[in-house]
């Protein structure tokens, strides 16, 4: 009889994904893995940081969802072998949470690389074997949302059915809900032209504060990419307003939002 191994050697993984959270990890709100699948260990990182969102660039290859920042290769993971079936076993195992004694929802972004609808179909067909993963209104441990080649027309067309969409800028007022739109990204020069090297002067952060300002009056989260990426850029975007520090430096983070009990 064939042995599939691969799918049985994650098979076996995703039960081991269920002890990686410990019980005295407390989540930090502010913390986002920008590429979370470069790190040593995908998710398993970022959870053991304490972060509550990381990104998954997906390609559509051959009929899969291969997790890839470029052309994606033979040898690059699926979505579901690297988020998705850990996920499912993690929120199974810690009553229906992520993290234990939390009620802190989990946000897995993935940023669409290739077509936007015939990636999505796909997406659609992946999550549909782990209903936990899909939010409603009353339950939501995990909150998946779509970047980059965005199918907001097929969404809002088909039915919103618990998988969201990474806002823009010019999202903001268009109505979207929360659970639609959970989160409004941009990237941060677009806002400022400060390098994060000395305090910021009021100036440098304005226009990101008025940002924030229009982000939180829908009751969103506010993320930069491509900030500068340290302790100093770190304390003055979070006292600006944005929610969600995009950072290749995980433990630097988790460390940071320690110290500042957050």
């Amino acid at each position: 009889m064939h042995t599939n191994w691969r799918a049985l050697f994650y098979f076996i993984l995703s039960f081991s994904w269920a002890a990686c959270v410990s019980p005295e990890q407390v989540p930090h709100l502010h913390a986002h893995s920008h590429n979370d699948y470069e790190n040593a260990q995908p998710l398993f990182n970022a959870l053991q940081n304490g972060f509550i969102s990381v990104e998954a660039d997906v390609h559509l290859h051959e009929g899969k969802l291969l997790v890839a920042h470029d052309s994606p290769k033979a040898n690059n993971k699926y979505l579901k072998e690297l988020y998705l079936s850990p996920l499912d076993s993690i929120v199974k195992a810690n009553s229906g949470r992520i993290y234990i004694g939390s009620e802190t929802t989990f946000y897995l972004m993935v940023d669409i690389k290739t077509d936007a609808d015939a990636t999505y179909k796909l997406i659609q067909e992946a999550i549909s074997s782990y209903p936990t993963l899909l939010c409603n209104p009353k339950d939501c441990p995990v909150k998946i949302f779509l970047s980059g080649n965005r199918p907001i027309d097929t969404i809002l067309k088909e039915g919103y059915s618990g998988i969201g969409v990474d806002g823009r800028p010019e999202d903001i007022g268009m109505g979207y809900s929360i659970e639609f739109m959970p989160i409004i990204s941009d990237q941060y020069k677009t806002w400022s032209a400060w390098n994060g090297q000395s305090p910021p002067s009021q100036k440098d952060l304005q226009r990101i504060k008025e940002l924030a300002t229009r982000v939180h009056a829908e009751g969103k989260k506010l993320r930069l990419w491509a900030i500068p990426d340290n302790e100093v850029a770190w304390a003055a975007l979070l006292d600006a307003g944005v929610d969600l520090i995009n950072t290749d430096r995980l433990a630097e983070l988790n460390h940071f939002l320690k110290q500042k009990g957050l």
